[in-house]
């Protein structure tokens, strides 16, 4: 197999354009070069709407029409290609990276890691500005030090836009539940005791929402406080439950003031997570609904311990999974592939780069994670890894392992067009290993 530099650098040809284009919110700066690096025309600011993007578009033309080299010299040869280099971070080079592919062109991705080291290389500075690192993209493009971004389409991009949203209201609903369980354990602390989990229940929230501090909860009588809880619950909570509350209110140590502005935050609260519920509940039916539309929801839900979430996710993130020749790239594109610091005698333990999809990493660790408890070959294949008499894995390192095997799994299952069989999922000289063990 071809080195993949050599390969990007064989792309690069005498009449191969390449741009570098460094991107922000409102103004950008493109730098052309030719494939030796050498400028070609003067740099290009444009803003980040249709106008500037037709305004680069008009530049690339008109140079690769002109015969123009360096200096202004004319040359016999024309350019016949374009590479366009950026940095794919944040958000901002999606519009203009999917504005220049509909329009054929090449639109490559250069690591900022490397932008920021490399910077320093044509000047001995680090100065850094939009107009400087355009360059740096460019000259970095030449040397093949690029990597060709994915942009998911279909349903493979409906699927990364729930995924996102789902994650969003995840760590938003987290953040409100935090926020609760700070003002209970403030003003009071003892509901607890009665309710395992305040926070989640019916009983309890409707408890939150209408006398949710001691003060509230004594100023009532037995049959209000048990009529009020009924509006949200039937059966599940009795007087017994309401006396109780009751009980620990009359010692309750919660603190007496500000109660006021307490009880409408955690009003609001309550109601704030209600709504979140309701629309993680629209964005997993939804997610559930493309996960069939990509013809591979039967074959990964037949794994046992991968549920429509965890599965909507993981194609989200990597997108058709036949774009990929090998299982292992799908581990590297997720940042699985270890790594090492040595030099001279020092050497250090291997870990995961990280260097990845993050997002992928973690939908591939909950899939693991429930895996490990649910699945029979991979809960054996985790107390193989973990108890092992030689080099032991840590839960964590061993848990990295059974992502790594997922990946393998789903993408052989997908490639064949088979269902998941347990029988063969650890293959011969793996069951012999862990026998012998």
């Amino acid at each position: 197999m071809k080195n993949r530099t050599n390969q990007r650098l064989e792309a690069i040809t005498t009449g191969t354009l390449i741009i570098g284009v460094d991107v922000a919110k409102s103004l950008q700066w493109a730098r052309f070069t030719d494939y030796r690096g050498v400028e070609v025309g003067k740099a290009l600011a444009f803003k980040n709407n249709r106008e500037g993007f037709e305004t680069i578009v008009t530049r690339i033309e008109e140079i690769c029409k002109a015969k123009v080299a360096p200096k202004g010299k004319f040359s016999k040869q024309r350019f016949r290609s374009v590479i366009i280099g950026m940095e794919p971070t944040g958000h901002y080079w999606k519009t203009l990276a999917n504005y220049l592919i509909e329009r054929d062109f090449k639109v490559v991705g250069v690591n900022p890691f490397h932008t920021k080291k490399a910077k320093e290389l044509d000047d001995n500075s680090p100065t850094k500005n939009d107009k400087k690192d355009a360059l740096t993209i460019a000259r970095l493009v030449r040397e093949g030090r690029y990597f060709e971004p994915y942009l998911p389409t279909w349903e493979y991009g409906e699927l990364r836009g729930l995924n996102n949203g789902r994650v969003s209201l995840l760590k938003r609903s987290n953040g409100i539940k935090n926020t609760i369980t700070a003002i209970l354990d403030e003003y009071f602390p003892e509901i607890w005791t009665v309710f395992k989990k305040p926070i989640q229940g019916k009983a309890s929230r409707q408890v939150l929402k209408c006398f949710p501090f001691p003060w509230y909860i004594l100023e009532l009588t037995e049959d209000e406080i048990l009529s009020e809880i009924k509006k949200a619950v039937k059966k599940t909570v009795g007087i017994k439950k309401v006396r109780e509350l009751i009980r620990v209110a009359e010692s309750s140590i919660g603190v007496e003031y500000g109660l006021e502005a307490a009880k409408i935050r955690i009003r609001c609260l309550v109601e704030e997570l209600d709504l979140l519920e309701r629309q993680l509940d629209e964005i997993e039916q939804a997610m559930k609904n493309k996960l069939e539309e990509t013809g591979y929801a039967e074959i990964i839900l037949g794994i046992k311990g991968i549920g429509i979430v965890t599965a909507a996710g993981f194609l989200g993130e990597v997108g058709d999974p036949m774009r990929f020749k090998q299982a292992r790239q799908i581990a590297n594109y997720a940042g699985y592939n270890l790594v090492e610091d040595s030099s001279g005698k020092n050497k250090s333990g291997t870990c995961i780069s990280k260097r990845g999809r993050k997002q992928l990493r973690s939908v591939l660790y909950q899939m693991a994670f429930t895996m490990v408890s649910h699945n029979p070959e991979m809960k054996a294949l985790y107390r193989h890894l973990t108890t092992r008499k030689n080099n032991p894995l840590k839960k964590k390192q061993a848990l990295v392992v059974i992502s790594k095997k997922i990946i393998t799994i789903i993408f052989s299952l997908i490639k064949k067009r088979e269902h998941y069989n347990p029988k063969l999922v650890l293959g011969s000289v793996r069951k012999e290993i862990m026998l012998a063990a």
